[in-house]
């Protein structure tokens, strides 16, 4: 893409050519694809089934998973087991005056505890580590999907978005699967258990109870539906703030050069209060449930202690027994606290793998036959465009191309001109299958695109853009990144191929320095030059390049074109250019406008012709 001119500008240096250069030179409205906040249109979760979804990264581990089940009936029933053994030490030692009685009830409590303190050691140990492998596999999961969707799916939905389901979301999934949902299930089977052993110490103070318990559920289901919805929507604005920090702190020489950080401090301040007011609505309804759980049930247990007291000294009832009573009625109370504070990790968890699932069932656009087409090795580079007719899928409305067809041979140097918008790009993307066209098709050697593997289409081509990627990793990793098992020596090579050794034998590492993020240490031109030592080590037959030096500097553009023209020898190489002098020696130019093969020719062809070219690279020559 060509720099961005003013409209004014281009009158005062075009005068009557102006309207030809203004769509030469600006970026059509069309180029730009709004981004939206897809969560505003997601459904709330309505039941805790969403979480079964994890069942499929817990199955692996079964043997794990049954260990930690074993591990807590064991802890669940010792836990039982400490009520009988305070009944009697109670009624068979204390009241009965029977030391010995008294020392084997201690000592058999103790061996309870013991084997309590075991089996708790396994639950939590295995219950951890499968919360932590489920989790990473989630995690690996989830990115492999990611990597495989089309950049359709990016163009309507934020980085920063899928970043905090791959991290945020998946850390709740973590805290359910480690923690809650054994939490959850240890405290089920002691209420169920101790429900057991109260009816057998008294059946009038267990039918107190039972009647009580409905009531202690009675504010975890009447909060329940609306803990999802504020749990689901406290993570939606989670997302909304992870996407703000990861646009913001990409683009921070933007935000400082045009001094927009109060306008940005205020945005994510009311980001941040928006995430914060939505989770202190749903603290607030947890709380409460809570609360009211905890005096519901605890309420219930003085009532229970005092009609059982009544009946001890009535004789209805022995101490011991009453002491063991008790302490079921507690655990039941317990349990059942303990289960509603749980329900709000679970609920909380259900919005999570809502997102997942969400994430997981999205489809690429555009996928690989099950049985692929082989490509011949090496392929040659031969290229076909047939009939191509393409629109967007955020712009179904606008064709980006009609009805276009263009051969080019193996080993052809063939230009791509035109304004913006005028499809250059759009073949790019088509030719790496980002997207399907509406109609026509492309052939690489003969072989219709869509029968070839992604893997040998992608891996035939290497592209050179505009503004090359590079990462957060040293210069030999981002050279090698066309080709992870190349050596140093291969490394270097294409190094001294690309004319970015003078710069690299510079660094305080050579080709193990750190570039940071982006490759900020590096000038425009070093990173060119990084960029097409990738495509030389890459070794493709095809080559791209996308704009690969409008925006260098008269000494970095010399260096950056002996660096391509070494590159191109013997390649098939489709240039995109704006800047028709560095074209001119192409084989063949096509140039473009409003998606069609408008001409095609030589520099002087096309310049005897008249045309859109002729007209084009008079007004840039002359200026």
């Amino acid at each position: 893409m060509a720099r961005l001119r003013t409209p004014d500008t281009i009158q005062a240096l075009y005068g009557d050519e102006a309207p030809v250069m203004l769509r030469w030179f600006s970026v059509p409205k069309e180029f730009f694809v709004a981004t939206s906040n897809a969560s505003a249109a997601r459904p709330i979760s309505r039941d805790l089934r969403q979480i079964s979804v994890l069942w499929r990264f817990v199955r692996p581990y079964w043997r794990c998973a049954v260990g930690a089940a074993l591990a807590l009936l064991v802890a669940a029933g010792s836990v039982l087991a400490i009520g009988q053994g305070v009944k009697r030490v109670i009624d068979g030692g204390i009241l009965a005056g029977e030391p010995s009685l008294l020392n084997e009830a201690l000592v058999g409590l103790l061996a309870v505890i013991v084997v309590m303190a075991g089996a708790t050691f396994a639950r939590f140990y295995w219950v951890t580590w499968l919360g932590e492998r489920v989790t990473a596999d989630i995690r690996r999961a989830l990115f492999d999907h990611i990597l495989r969707l089309s950049p359709a799916f990016f163009e309507v939905t934020r980085t920063g978005e899928v970043t905090s389901r791959l991290t945020n979301d998946v850390s709740l999934l973590e805290v359910v699967i480690g923690s809650s949902a054994s939490f959850a299930v240890r405290n089920l089977l002691l209420m169920l258990g101790a429900l057991v052993m109260l009816a057998i110490t008294s059946a009038k103070l267990t039918l107190l109870v039972l009647f009580g318990v409905p009531l202690v559920f009675f504010p975890i289901m009447l909060a329940g539906r609306r803990l999802r919805r504020l749990s689901r929507a406290s993570q939606d604005r989670l997302a909304d703030v992870a996407a703000f920090i990861d646009e913001t702190l990409h683009e921070i020489r933007t935000v400082q050069a045009y001094v927009h950080e109060p306008v940005d401090r205020a945005a994510f301040g009311a980001r941040v209060e928006a995430q914060f007011q939505t989770a202190e609505r749903r603290i607030l309804v947890r709380a409460t449930m809570v609360a009211s759980v905890i005096l519901l049930a605890f309420g219930a247990i003085g009532v229970i202690l005092w009609v059982g007291g009544n009946d001890v000294v009535a004789g209805r009832l022995s101490p011991g027994a009453l002491s063991a009573f008790v302490f079921y009625a507690v655990i039941v109370a317990g349990a059942v606290g303990a289960l509603a504070e749980v329900m709000g990790d679970l609920q909380r968890a259900a919005g999570a793998a809502e997102r997942l699932l969400e994430l997981l069932k999205t489809e690429p656009e555009v996928t690989a036959p099950a049985k692929p087409t082989p490509l011949a090795r090496p392929a040659r580079g031969a290229l076909s465009f047939e009939q191509l007719t393409f629109a967007y899928p955020s712009r179904p409305e606008t064709l980006a191309l009609r009805d276009f067809t263009l051969q080019v041979a193996p080993g052809e140097q063939v230009a791509l001109v035109g304004p913006s918008g005028a499809g250059k790009t759009t073949l790019f993307q088509l030719l790496l299958r980002y997207y399907d066209p509406q109609a026509g098709l492309i052939r690489l050697d003969g072989v219709d695109s869509r029968t070839l593997s992604l893997a040998d289409l992608r891996g035939a081509m290497a592209l050179v853009s505009q503004d090359p990627v590079i990462f957060a990793a040293s210069v030999a990793d981002n050279v090698r990144y066309g080709r992870p098992a190349a050596s140093d020596a291969d490394v270097a090579a294409a190094c001294h191929a690309a004319y970015a050794w003078e710069f690299i034998e510079r660094l305080p590492q050579g080709l193990a320095t750190p570039l940071g993020e982006r490759g900020v240490q590096l000038s425009g031109g070093q990173r060119q030059r990084l960029a097409i030592a990738r495509a030389v080590l890459a070794q493709r037959p095809l080559l791209l390049l996308d704009e690969a030096t409008s925006a260098l500097d008269a000494e970095s553009e010399r260096l950056v074109q002996q660096a391509l023209g070494e590159l191109m020898q013997n390649h098939t190489t489709l240039i995109i250019a704006h800047r028709l002098a560095t074209v001119q020696k192409a084989d063949r130019i096509a140039v473009l406008d409003f998606g069609q093969l408008v001409e095609l020719g030589t520099h002087l062809e096309l310049q005897a012709a008249g045309g859109l070219y002729a007209k084009l690279a008079a007004l840039q020559f002359q200026r």
